[in-house]
């Protein structure tokens, strides 16, 4: 059976519907794609950065033995008598103070103590915090669910326009394969120039991008909901059941009362059995913590409620070191110990994804790589955009003319996928082309502006 060669029309046709559609995509979001990227880099190094910024609250001096975690607490109650105590972070190294998590009218706060003299250090209200700020904007452009969708529509359309631009990219019957290829042609005229900044970097960078803007999408209210559902209901991302003992569950998601890992997140959270046991302490719960080897990293949360639970949230800089322990508030029963290992293998590819992306699971090399990757991502996005601006025509957009005739299939069926596997590109799809029926070829202007 021979295989079918697509004419010079139909190759002409699809060249010229492609390079429009990545032309468009690539003028409305790439202010957007810049702005992630440029936040990304930065929250790259929360580490360093957030260990400069409050080395006075988060140093001390080992001088021993650590008083008990309760008495660190009964501390803070008597400095603050109206918080409410949420949580107790140990601090995973002997030279790193204890965190005590409180609300405080309406307020999350976090007031910093030397473990080994009950020391109040200082405190820091969860507003306060820079990568608060850095982290809402990258992930939602501090603007709630319509910033959420916003972002998850923008890495969307960024997949097309990787999709397409290296299609555009590919060498056509060109004798040299590397300059203007895989090397910028530095000795050229501007406008080549500029065409293969734009474009090698954005080669380079492709598998990359790829990778974070899938990895990322998992944290997005739409489509990582969605994935994380799915993951859950297939038994894919977890285990079905990963009790120790016989523990009652509830309605409630672990992601509901604690800030865990992905894979956790919808991990059905058991309750505790009251019987009439007094609650046992946080001091009991640390024990516990350390007798079964949670990763230093961890933060306990208190129960809210009378069959609520403590929480044993791990966030290490590692995957295989994650952990989600639900511990009874009475009688310190485990009731579920959530590891690692407990994951299927999508669950752990995408615990090992989330931390490359967040540039922690290889430390530095990690940090370096993504930040060059970032750094590539800018390039070609402002090299793409000088290079539009010198090419502009003055009575137009400067968008490639529409082709004459029927859409080419092959990008029907690119964008039918798109907008299948993700929904908010079939919205915009349906959007865009009922704007383009009804506005832009009706109206001629507009029509002549967009080069229709």
């Amino acid at each position: 059976m021979g295989i079918a060669i697509m004419s010079k029309t139909q190759s002409g046709t699809l060249y010229a519907t492609i390079w429009r559609w990545h032309f468009y995509a690539g003028l409305l979001i790439a202010p957007f794609i810049f702005l992630l990227t440029l936040s990304g880099a930065f929250y790259l190094f929360k580490p360093q950065i957030e260990n400069y910024m409050y080395d006075q609250f988060y140093q001390v001096e080992d001088t021993g033995d650590r008083i008990p975690p309760s008495e660190q607490i009964d501390t803070v109650l008597d400095r603050y008598p109206d918080a409410t105590v949420t949580g107790y972070r140990p601090g995973e190294e002997s030279t790193r103070s204890a965190e005590v998590q409180v609300m405080r009218d309406h307020e999350a706060t976090t007031v910093f103590v030397n473990p080994y003299n009950g020391d109040i250090i200082g405190e820091l209200p969860q507003s306060d915090r820079l990568f608060e700020y850095v982290s809402s904007f990258h992930s939602e452009f501090m603007l709630g669910t319509f910033g959420d969708r916003l972002v998850e529509l923008t890495a969307c359309w960024t997949l097309v326009l990787i999709l397409t631009g290296l299609y555009l990219w590919y060498p056509r019957g060109q004798k040299n394969k590397i300059f203007g290829v895989l090397i910028p042609r530095l000795k050229k005229n501007k406008n080549i120039l500029m065409r293969d900044l734009h474009v090698v970097p954005g080669v380079w960078v492709s598998a990359g991008l790829t990778f974070l803007i899938i990895t990322g999408l998992l944290w997005t209210g739409f489509w990582g909901a969605n994935v994380q559902s799915i993951a859950t209901n297939s038994g894919t991302g977890y285990p079905p059941s990963v009790w120790v003992g016989n523990a009652p569950s509830t309605t409630v998601q672990t992601k509901d009362i604690a800030d865990v890992r992905w894979a956790a997140q919808n991990l059905p959270v058991p309750t505790s059995d009251i019987q009439g046991y007094i609650p046992v302490s946080i001091d009991d719960i640390v024990e516990t913590a350390n007798d079964i080897g949670v990763h230093p990293t961890y933060e306990v949360i208190l129960p809210t409620s009378t069959d609520g639970v403590y929480t044993l949230s791990a966030f290490p800089p590692k995957a295989k070191d994650e952990a989600t322990i639900h511990i009874d508030q009475y009688t310190g029963a485990i009731l579920a110990d959530y590891r690692y290992d407990h994951y299927e293998p999508i669950g752990k590819l995408m615990a090992w994804g989330i931390t490359v992306h967040k540039g922690l699971e290889y430390g530095l090399a990690n940090q370096i790589v993504l930040f060059i990757l970032c750094l590539g991502v800018i390039a070609a996005i402002i090299f793409g955009i000088v290079l539009w601006w010198n090419r502009k025509p003055d009575h137009h957009i400067g968008a490639p003319k529409i082709p004459q005739g029927k859409t080419a299939k092959g990008f029907i069926v690119l964008m039918l996928i798109m907008g299948i596997v993700f929904p908010l590109v079939g919205l915009s799809l349906i959007i865009i082309f009922l704007l383009d029926w009804f506005v832009i070829r009706k109206v001629t202007k507009i029509k002549t502006f967009f080069n229709s």
